[in-house]
């Protein structure tokens, strides 16, 4: 699936952030890819979901979709994405419908908790301490890539003192900038200057209004976000912290197990290559589903 994803847009995002607009919106949508068509479902994974998921016919789905070109909204304010297109597939291998919920990255993990929904797929980065609240059916191995204006000479490695453009709640907001700006301290230089978004592409879009010497993320987004901006960026240093994406799911329910049997069942007939190939992200395609795989 190709994704629109232009410098006017990001232009546009990074102005609804600065009028303090997030990405979190109420209610549900209906699927809007179409890679659930023709899937049908597969009775071992059926049998191992929940009763009340499976008499209610639906899977409630959170998504941050704010992350192309795993997750991102359409002209209509749906969720589209290859992000999207596997959870629309594994839902139809489970017999169920998907209901989209689009809310804010943070709250999708509490959420699930909270049992007001049942999945969540917004490029989770599968470790250890998310694992502490609830489980992960791995579907892609990811990294970590920086960005910077082409030509520039940052250098992941020695970026103390620059300011450093990243989405909030991700695993390089969290973990990756704080250890390298301590590091920085730890050696007296400069601490890094994190700049953080709701979003990816305010992220990217404070790197191309110069706000940030680089921008920080998973490498699929940050090599797709590269590409569509007609070469003003370009990747450095190499991809690092690779680790596996996975769909969210209550800690120690049933469902996981259902949905690791649905994944495998799209990777066993085709469908999972397919989507990735598609989309272009297939060099990190897993041959079987794992669950909690990641450190």
């Amino acid at each position: 699936m190709k994704i629109r994803y232009v410098i006017p847009a990001l232009a546009a995002a990074a102005a609804l952030a600065l009028t303090g607009c997030t990405n979190t919106e109420g209610g549900d949508t209906t699927p809007t890819s179409k890679a659930a068509e023709g899937i049908q479902p597969d009775a071992a994974a059926v049998a191992l979901l929940p009763a009340e998921i499976k008499d209610s016919g639906d899977l409630r789905i959170g998504t941050d979709a704010e992350y192309p070109p795993n997750e991102m909204k359409d002209d209509n304010g749906n969720p589209v994405g290859w992000g999207v297109e596997l959870a629309d597939a594994v839902a139809a291998k489970l017999g169920l419908t998907p209901k989209w919920e689009i809310m804010d990255f943070g709250g999708i993990i509490p959420r699930i908790q909270g049992g007001t929904l049942d999945m969540g797929s917004s490029s989770f980065t599968d470790n250890a301490e998310r694992q502490k609240s609830v489980d992960f059916v791995n579907f892609l191995n990811a990294g970590s890539q920086w960005a910077a204006p082409k030509g520039s000479t940052v250098d992941p490695e020695n970026a103390c003192g620059l300011t450093i453009a990243v989405q909030a709640d991700t695993v390089q907001y969290t973990d990756e900038l704080p250890a390298r700006s301590k590091k920085c301290v730890d050696e007296g230089k400069k601490k890094i200057e994190i700049l953080s978004f709701p979003g990816q592409a305010e992220a990217t879009a404070a790197v191309l209004s110069d706000r940030a010497a680089a921008v920080t993320g998973d490498s699929p987004v940050i090599g797709d976000a590269v590409k569509q901006t007609g070469g003003k960026l370009e990747l450095i240093g190499q991809l690092f912290d690779a680790a596996p994406y996975g769909f969210a799911t209550p800690k120690g329910g049933e469902l996981t197990k259902a949905v690791q049997a649905a994944l495998q069942s799209l990777m066993d007939d085709g469908t999972y290559t397919k989507i990735l190939t598609d989309a272009g992200v297939e060099a990190g395609a897993l041959t079987t589903a794992t669950i909690n795989a990641g450190k």
